[in-house]
């Protein structure tokens, strides 16, 4: 465990903060500015594109893809974030797995405040599905907001009577706008990015009024998952939001879906951003990059067999 790594990346993410709540231009600005100090992998070729009506990045590896497509949702409370802030992760899963990405550019609040994230996500979805893509050749991933629309977005799909992805992978993901999750109040402090009053001050920006008590709100509470396919969720001890993803992998096991709650010690939300500084953010981009080889892999052989 690399200890040092890590209390030198908490200690980084601690510096203070301007007091009081921020404009959505500061908040956008200021990530924009964290996330351009990550590591980018150079054996990636992205490209402008649309999807869904949406912009969109598409991300390959320099030697071209294998068969097998990530639609990818970036993070930032459904208020912030880009395809460009969450090119560490998209990079480092596209440079892993050979596999193409399209990291999505949906809309964001308050602009756009809930459904329209899931309008979009769905929408991208559909239009893969549209040009032909094989759904057991896609998996949808994201982490924080983004990894909460991994599974509001499948479950929109469900309910619209699409095919499903052949896998998920969340990072950190928001699941509970409710906001009831007990490492809310236990890891209080101890999360080096988060606040209860900060994430209620974004999270009422995406709800715009709406009741959280719902199942594309709050999936970790609310969601039935039958019928989901296999999910890896991937979170870290120091996170307020730890028991979004707890509550959402029980939710799962208990309904029969395949599902891998993966959780490291001591590291902050989407540890993973940290590829090439922090090992565990590296060794957690091995395993997402082989859980997404196996099942699409997996899904695309079984699916050549039923034919």
């Amino acid at each position: 465990m690399s200890k040092a790594q890590r209390a030198e990346i908490d200690a980084m993410l601690r510096q203070p903060q301007p007091e009081g709540p921020r404009s959505v231009e500061e908040i956008r600005a200021g990530f924009r500015a964290l996330m351009a100090q990550m590591i980018v992998p150079d054996a990636i070729r992205t490209t402008q594109t649309t999807l869904g009506n949406r912009p969109a990045l598409h991300v390959e590896p320099d030697n071209g893809p294998h068969v097998g497509t990530i639609l990818y949702f970036h993070g930032g409370g459904w208020v912030f974030g880009s395809p460009e802030t969450a090119l560490p992760l998209t990079g480092h899963l596209v440079a892993k797995t050979g596999f193409g990405a399209h990291s999505l550019d949906y809309r964001l609040a308050p602009e756009h405040p809930f459904p329209a994230a899931v309008e979009d996500t769905l929408s991208a979805y559909r239009a893969l599905l549209d040009s032909g893509t094989d759904p057991s050749t896609i998996a949808f991933a994201g982490d924080s907001a983004g990894g909460g629309l991994t599974i509001t977005t499948c479950l929109a799909a469900r309910d619209a009577g699409l095919p499903l992805p052949a896998a998920i992978v969340a990072f950190s993901p928001g699941l509970d706008a409710t906001r009831t999750g007990e490492s809310m109040d236990t890891k209080e402090g101890i999360d080096p990015i988060f606040t209860r009053k900060a994430l209620e001050h974004t999270g009422a920006m995406y709800l715009a009024g709406a009741d959280p008590h719902q199942p594309l709100l709050s999936p970790a509470v609310h969601a039935d998952l039958t019928g989901f396919p296999p999910m890896l969720i991937q979170v870290g001890t120091n996170e307020i939001l730890l028991d979004d993803s707890t509550r959402l992998a029980a939710r799962a096991r208990s309904v029969g879906v395949d599902v891998i709650l993966d959780i490291t010690a001591d590291v902050p939300h989407v540890f993973q951003a940290f590829a090439g500084v922090l090992d565990e953010a590296d060794e957690a981009l091995d395993r997402a990059a082989l859980f997404l080889s196996q099942r699409i892999r997996a899904a695309g052989t079984a699916h050549t067999s039923a034919e």
